[in-house]
């Protein structure tokens, strides 16, 4: 592993005196970081290879551009589902990818500076500590967008992290975790004071871990990794995947659309609408505390936002 880019999207350098910190940044700024198949695949084999590289004693995940740690899954990738196959095919490849981050010999830090959504925010629970900047959100928010479901793996995670309770909310509400309530919880280990701090901050923590003993790191993780299994139970989630990814809310949900998810305010619209206009990504969408939205001036359903606003169309 040298200082040579994974990917030109997913970019991979060593730091620190020895070269013992492995730095990954998704490098898609201009989607705000939203992950193709290709990327995630690329996640588990820098995970993997340092798995087996006993000169890498840390590894930082973080997102180019200031804007995004990662916004989710790429929604083009989804375009394509047409069969049960391929729902079943997606949820054992983020549970593959995520169990080898998971289960890597050596710690991992996520340096998190804007939205941490969908598959990114499964990579941050993955790894071991999470250090945001004031600008940090984190969720799950595909109730109101996609209207799929996580894997019994990512529930499990999230479960042991945050409790049965908290994941309720996050995923119930559609609601983003914003900086000081991510670190009030647990979610978070530290927030730092500004934007410019976290690398710096995220550097400092990764040389800290490199100088600790790795057997005991390596066998706590191993042991916490055991414990969280057990929250999985015997049979897995198929059937609830199928549920979600085979329904007519998930088939209509990426047709027409374009681009990654951004959440504004209480509403999400898209980094581009089916039309091709941009949206103002400042806009915000106020909704009554029940009825549609409205944030055109009429009244629409969740899934469509016609306000100019939004340029046309996006879940709101």
């Amino acid at each position: 592993m040298g200082l040579e880019p994974a990917t030109e999207e997913l970019l991979f350098e060593r730091r620190g005196e020895a070269g013992e910190i492995g730095w990954v940044t998704f490098n898609r700024p201009q989607a705000r970081n939203a992950l193709t198949f290709a990327m995630y695949e690329g996640v588990a084999e820098i995970a993997a290879r340092a798995d087996r590289d006993p000169s890498l004693r840390v590894l930082v995940f973080t997102g180019a551009g200031g804007r995004a740690f990662a916004a989710g899954t790429d929604i083009s990738q989804f375009r394509a589902f047409d069969s049960e196959q391929d729902a079943l095919q997606y949820e054992e490849r983020m549970d593959r990818v995520l169990t080898v981050l998971e289960t890597c010999r050596i710690p991992t830090i996520a340096a998190i500076q804007g939205a941490c959504t969908g598959g990114g925010a499964g990579i941050a629970a993955c790894c071991d500590l999470r250090v945001g900047s004031p600008s940090a959100r984190f969720g799950f928010p595909i109730a109101r967008t996609l209207g799929n479901t996580l894997s019994m793996g990512n529930f499990a995670r999230l479960t042991a992290l945050l409790g049965l309770a908290r994941v309720k909310d996050l995923i119930f509400s559609a609601r983003l975790l914003d900086a000081p309530e991510a670190l009030a919880i647990g979610l978070f280990n530290e927030v730092t004071a500004d934007e410019e701090s976290l690398p710096l901050r995220a550097g400092d923590l990764a040389r800290t871990l490199a100088g600790h003993a790795p057997l005991t790191l390596q066998t706590a993780k191993e042991a916490l990794h055991r414990i969280k299994q057990q929250l999985i139970p015997p049979g897995g989630g198929s059937d609830l995947v199928l549920r979600a990814y085979m329904s007519e809310d998930f088939r209509k949900a990426p047709a027409g659309l374009e681009g990654p998810l951004e959440p504004i305010g209480s509403c999400q619209v898209l980094g581009l609408s089916s039309s091709g206009r941009s949206p103002d990504l400042s806009a915000r969408h106020p909704r009554p505390g029940r009825g549609p939205w409205t944030c055109s001036g009429r009244p629409h359903s969740w899934r469509s936002c016609p306000g100019p606003a939004c340029g046309g169309s996006g879940p709101g």
